[in-house]
């Protein structure tokens, strides 16, 4: 099942991942909130997990590289430095919990949903977005 999922970041003038397309698990046109988050969890952690450390002797940037990641912000070699592979079931878990807790909104076509088991109605053309919340720092005194 084909998906477009953008993700922000309050304070951010670019989106963290602009509406991009992934493959999940085929969870039906009306699954949970609970559902999606599964399903988006493991393609991440597949797609992750799948990824092998590249070992180049001399690194280079085209100059078309540089300026599409420019325009997301970040320049980089996309090296991977930890070839640890991620659990998924860990994975899984914290995504659920952040969610509970609030680290993160999800919104489908401009809808807020924050209940895991409210139903979200999928079509082809919809965009899930994820919004990482960021806490101030301060006291109460």
């Amino acid at each position: 099942m084909k998906l477009q999922i953008s993700a922000k970041q309050p304070g951010r003038k670019q989106p963290l991942i602009a509406n991009r397309s992934i493959d999940i698990e085929d969870i039906g046109s009306h699954p949970t909130v609970r559902q999606l988050l599964l399903a988006v969890v493991t393609q991440q952690v597949e797609e992750y997990n799948s990824k092998t450390p590249e070992k180049n002797l001399i690194p280079f940037l085209s100059k078309e590289t540089i300026n599409e990641q420019a325009g997301t912000g970040k320049v980089g070699f996309d090296t991977l430095y930890n070839d640890n592979k991620a659990n998924l079931q860990k994975a899984r878990e914290a995504a659920l919990l952040a969610f509970g807790d609030g680290l993160f909104v999800l919104f489908c076509n401009d809808e807020q949903f924050d209940k895991l088991d409210t139903i979200i109605p999928l079509t082809p053309d919809t965009v899930i977005t994820f919004i990482r919340l960021t806490f101030l720092a301060g006291s109460y005194w």
